[in-house]
């Protein structure tokens, strides 16, 4: 696209502070998974009842998600950022005081509450990224665009990791993981506040027609009607078959990202204090970013924007990092550690592929400016509430079976089948759906 230097100067200084502040979410938002552990432990609680407050928050994103696409394609992209980095800060800091309190009980009920409230402002995040950046991006950018969201998703874990783990190493008390995001996300909404508006035209730069059929060249700002906004989420069957493949890529994020810490820790004997768990960080950001840059890459120069071929591929290379997570090869060893983080590296750079695409650009291409917050909101739904299944479900399953199928309390898992034997359908499933809509590409049914 013939951009001039300083509409993308402006542009990038819209999407960066968006991309950074969707990235101190996801600490705000990933910090539970680095620290449920030790809530376990302190509180006795097992992988099943921790689990529960898991899918509290991810069935509240999912159903905040969808009705919250439509307000934000409503109210814009900039308030809806501004309120969910607000909301989640100020839910955070609730939870930091309320175990620095050291007086919970009731943990289960208290935590599961709280957590979901801050899952419900969370789901702000993913909407008014897309919302703002369809009317910023051209239809021939936005593979690259997805490349950008795999950056921010891939951000918040390193800081939600790397950063976490490293807080929890050098303060006495883990409460401090929910006070560092709170500040964090804080900060970014102030940013926010000065830097980040809806469209060009709201910075002093003409609108542009950004070739998804939306017309986003013109000043029209009317939001569609709640009824047109449905129809085109699901009477779309692009859209649908997207929404089954989230459902499936839900299960597959969040059942990595929800017990890697346990897979280290309990297969591999390497804890969240040692300095090569800090490194998975390191691991999942790397990864993630290659991923969604290679995927954003590959559809647009090498399938002429089409978004099915890329992740198809991804879902099946899936299947191969998940194969090799199970083997648990060098248990034992430090190059077994090493080779875990690696591979858990490998494994997000095809996952969060996948979901940047999705989630980040199919969102945009099929719903058009004044509908693409409802399309991510329908994809991200339907992604948590695939999510949320990891939490009790695969938690009661690793509960009752262990990593190999044998649970005794002490026992060394001899691999890890029963953990990824779990997910890796879910990934051959995504695979079949994107044969279903080969073809598909931006145009179609974003008018």
């Amino acid at each position: 696209m013939d951009h001039s230097p300083a509409f993308r100067l402006r542009r990038f200084l819209n999407w960066f502070p968006l991309g950074l502040t969707y990235a101190a979410m996801y600490m705000g938002r990933y910090n539970f998974n680095i620290v449920k552990n030790d809530i376990g432990a302190w509180y006795h609680l097992d992988k099943a009842q921790m689990g529960l407050i898991a899918s509290a928050g991810f069935w509240t994103y999912g159903l905040a998600v969808a009705f919250n696409g439509p307000l934000a394609d409503r109210i814009g992209g900039r308030k809806a950022i501004l309120v969910g980095s607000l909301g989640a800060a100020l839910l955070n800091l609730a939870i930091g005081f309320m175990f620095l309190n050291g007086h919970v009980t009731q943990i289960l009920v208290s935590m599961s509450l709280l957590w979901s409230l801050n899952m419900y402002f969370q789901s702000f995040g993913a909407l008014s990224v897309v919302k703002v950046n369809s009317t910023w991006f051209h239809v021939q950018e936005r593979g690259v665009f997805g490349g950008i969201f795999g950056i921010m998703i891939s951000s918040g874990y390193f800081l939600a990791t790397t950063i976490g783990a490293w807080l929890l190493a050098s303060f006495r008390s883990w409460t401090v993981i929910w006070f560092v995001p709170a500040a964090a996300m804080t900060f970014m909404f102030a940013v926010d506040w000065f830097l980040v508006r809806n469209r060009p035209s709201h910075a002093g730069h003409a609108d542009f027609d950004t070739g998804d059929g939306s017309n986003a060249a013109s000043a029209d700002e009317t939001p569609l009607p709640l009824g047109d906004l449905m129809r085109k989420v699901f009477h779309n069957p692009i859209v649908v078959a997207l929404i089954f493949a989230e459902f499936c890529t839900g299960f597959v994020r969040q059942g990595v990202m929800l017990y890697f810490t346990e897979y280290l820790q309990e297969v591999y004997h390497l804890g969240k204090k040692e300095h090569l768990f800090w490194w998975t960080g390191v691991a999942f950001m790397g990864g993630g970013i290659l991923g969604g840059l290679l995927c954003g890459w590959m559809s647009d120069k090498l399938f002429q924007s089409r978004r099915p071929p890329v992740a198809f591929l991804f879902y099946l290379v899936q299947v191969v990092m998940l194969g090799l997570l199970g083997l648990t090869l060098g248990q034992g060893t430090t190059g077994g550690q090493i080779w875990a983080v690696v591979l858990l590296g490998l494994t997000a750079m095809f996952i969060f592929g996948v979901h940047g695409m999705l989630s980040g650009t199919a969102s945009m291409d099929f719903g058009g400016r004044k509908a693409a917050a409802s399309v991510a909101g329908a994809l991200d739904g339907i992604q948590y509430i695939g999510s949320g299944l990891t939490g009790f479900g695969l938690g009661w399953i690793l509960k009752t079976y262990g990593w190999d199928g044998i649970a005794a309390h002490g026992h060394q898992p001899a691999h890890a089948w029963v953990w990824v034997g779990s997910i890796i359908p879910f990934s051959l499933l995504g695979a079949f759906i994107m044969t279903r809509i080969w073809h598909a590409k931006a145009g179609a049914g974003a008018h």
